[in-house]
Parts: C-alpha cells; structure tokens; sequence
C-alpha cells in the first residue's frame, strides 16, 4: 500500500524510528510503505524486473543492518530511501552482477525518476481510501450504481435495466449519492 499524506509520511518516520530501534515488525510497515516507489527507481536503472527485485531485496536487508544511519535532520524517510535504491542499482551496475537491458553507470546517475513523487502517490492512496470508505456510508440504493458506474464503467441506462427501475430514478439515486459522496469527501471522514 502506497500512501502519501502527512499521517503516511508520519507513519513512515515512526516506522523509522522503530526499525532503526530494532524492530522487525517496523521493516514490514516501511516496505508497504515504500516497495513501489523504490522497485520502480530500481527497475529504471537495471531496465530489468529482476535485477531490480534483486536490488530492492539488497535495499530492505541493507535497510534493516543500518537503519541506525538515518537522520530525520537530513533527508525525509522517503528521499533517504530513493538514495538508498538508486546507490544499491548503481553499485550492481559497477559490480557487474546486471546481465542485459541496464542503463550505462555513467547515465544512472542523471536517471530521473519518471514516477509520481512519493508523497503525491501517498495522498492518491490515502484519497482513494476515503473515497471507499465514504461510499460505504451510501445508503445501497446509491452506494453499489455509483461503484458500478464509475469503478465497472456500466451506464445508467444498464444500472436501471438491471434494477428494474425507470431511468430517471437511477439517474436520482446516482446524482443523490454523488452529492453525499462529495459531502463526505469534503469532511474528511
């Protein structure tokens, strides 16, 4: 699960701060956290799916020996840790371990991350969550056409055949729920 929002990024500072304190439970929470931020700077720089679970594999074990080294002052947990992924690709390219399809050691460090920033990935996260949560407070008459419309792609017109209703009356239910969803968004429940 990748989050980003100021409890997600507190999250991972606390699950920092624990690992770094030898908690094993805490490398789980950061590697949810994280895994896919740093899988995907891996993979640019080997250009290849499994040197770069190999390099991300070398992150976590590395992380979990020297998490001691982290410095809040410094850098926040995820800038720590992209550094950390780019080092160990980069290493694997000097060490000659990646076979094929890697970048040149000499462009991986120019290598941009074309990803979404981590924190922006954190906040769809956490704003998808809401979403999900606020659709469960629907009543089920505009909860399940509103998911079906928008997360399935099934139109109206289907929704109301489907439910034996006249069109017009699904088109309500549906503007209805759209109008509490939005509510429910806007309080951040």
């Amino acid at each position: 699960m990748q989050e980003s929002s100021p409890e997600a990024r507190d999250r991972l500072k606390r699950a920092m701060d624990r690992l770094a304190a030898g908690d094993r439970g805490a490398l789980e929470v950061v590697y949810r956290l994280t895994n896919v931020k740093l899988f995907g700077i891996c993979c640019r720089i080997l250009g290849d799916r499994k040197e770069a679970e190999d390099a991300l594999q070398d992150v976590y074990i590395t992380l979990w020996r020297n998490a001691s080294r982290y410095d809040a002052s410094r850098a926040s947990p995820i800038a720590w840790l992209a550094t950390f992924a780019r080092n160990r690709a980069v290493d694997r390219l000097r060490t000659g371990k990646v076979r094929r399809g890697a970048v040149p050691v000499d462009e991986a460090a120019q290598l941009a991350d074309g990803s979404a920033p981590a924190d922006a990935m954190m906040i769809d996260a956490e704003r998808t969550a809401r979403v999900h949560s606020c659709l469960e407070t629907l009543d089920p008459k505009q909860g399940g056409p509103i998911r079906t419309a928008f997360l399935e792609g099934q139109t109206y017109a289907e929704l109301a055949e489907r439910d034996g209703v006249p069109l017009g009356t699904m088109k309500s239910w549906i503007r209805r729920g759209l109008a509490k969803l939005r509510d429910c968004m806007e309080r951040g429940e």
